[in-house]
This record gives structure tokens, sequence and C-alpha cells, in this order.
């Protein structure tokens, strides 16, 4: 038992009586246990985050590729219009 237990059993022991109080704690305890046990599933680890990280790096890393492709596509096209544009006159 920890100290908040401790202190809790002796308050309702005073109230409700040993076995009582003592059968509360132990309620208590398992529904605290569950609860966190429930709440662990939801929760991210730090490894979880790590793999999150590694994605999330190569996903920038695509996007970066990807939007340098497009501007230099863009830059291409613009020099080409500009030039025809020269030209005509």
């Amino acid at each position: 038992m920890i100290v908040s237990e401790i202190k809790l059993y002796e308050l309702l022991k005073a109230r409700i009586g040993n076995q009582e109080a003592e059968a509360f704690v132990e309620i208590l305890e398992r529904k605290v246990d569950t609860k966190f046990e429930d709440a662990k599933q939801t929760l991210a680890t730090k490894e979880d985050l790590a793999k999150l990280e590694g994605r999330l790096e190569t996903k920038i890393a695509e996007t970066k590729v990807d939007v340098i492709k497009w501007m230099v596509g863009f830059w291409l096209a613009q020099m080409a219009a500009i030039i025809g544009l020269y030209l005509k006159k």
C-alpha cells in the first residue's frame, strides 16, 4: 500500500470497520489499475513517438522534393513563355 491508500484505509477503518475499509481500498485500487491499463493502450510511448518522428521527417523530405520539382517546372515554363514573347516581337 502506498501512503495515500494507508491514509484512506485509516480514515475508513474508524468509520466503517477494518474489513470493510480494507475491501473498499482494494476495490478502489483495482479500479484505478483498470483505468490505468485502459489509458495505457491509448497513450503514446517514447518508441511510438520516435517512429512517428522518423515517418514525419521522411514525409517532409518527400514533400520538399515535390515542391522543388514543381518550382523548377514552373520556372522553366515561365522562362519559356518570356522567351517566346520576346522572340515574337
